[in-house]
């Protein structure tokens, strides 16, 4: 199986950047897979089950981290797989390749808010736990919409922040250590969604307590 690396672009400097983003997951990329891998395992698991239901099989993968969710592919899609972080990339070929994945094409390193990609050159495109993490959640909207065909599909799995109650209080507490941390606690689903795609979005919570949130979006104009 071979890969091409493209080197991503430069991305402007925000309240996360792209370099903090890469200094946080160089942190977390050894213990990914023990501390959240678990946590996010039925999410996950639901995402990649929509994908497969699917109709067409080029499907990208925006922020494939380790590979977690590789596995769960059906074999008749081919998985194009992007992340900033080399280190968890390096990861996700070992998975790959020691699991024999033959509906991995690729694994490439590459900026989700700027990709090498043509035009509408993917049936779907997924990301998840992704869209708190890019600095500009509406570029990475905008680039997904670029590279995925018209009538195609859009998903995000992520933790949104709560509009009231005590988890309201801790991630808005947590927000000062985005940076630390590699992403955002206190991302509201309106930094992606403009109020017309939230409207037409379908969009449903994941265990455990309802801490993960489904959305596709047919990609169509808004």
């Amino acid at each position: 199986m071979s890969h091409a690396f493209p080197t991503p672009r430069a991305a402007p400097k925000a309240a996360l950047d792209a370099e903090a983003v890469r200094a946080a997951y160089r942190r977390w990329a050894g213990v990914y897979d023990t501390v959240f891998g678990g946590v996010s395992a039925i999410a996950r698991r639901r995402a990649v089950a929509e994908v497969n239901r699917l109709p067409g099989n080029a499907i990208l993968e925006v922020g494939v981290g380790t590979g977690l969710a590789l596995p769960a592919y059906a074999l008749g899609k081919r998985i194009t797989g992007i992340d900033l972080s080399a280190e968890m990339l390096l990861r996700a070929r070992r998975r790959a390749a020691e699991t024999g994945l033959l509906q991995v094409a690729a694994l490439i390193e590459m900026d989700a808010e700027a990709m090498d990609f043509e035009d509408g050159c993917f049936d779907a495109a997924v990301a998840m736990f992704v869209a708190s993490v890019v600095p500009h959640p509406r570029r990475l909207m905008a680039e997904m919409r670029r590279v995925v065909r018209p009538g195609g599909h859009l998903l995000f799995v992520n933790h949104f922040a709560a509009e009231r109650g005590p988890r309201w209080w801790v991630e808005r507490a947590l927000a000062p250590a985005s940076r630390a941390l590699g992403w955002h606690p206190d991302f509201a689903v309106d930094a992606l969604l403009l109020p017309e795609e939230r409207e037409k979005a379908a969009i449903s919570t994941m265990p455990p307590f309802g801490l993960f949130t489904l959305i596709r979006l047919d990609n169509e104009p808004i």
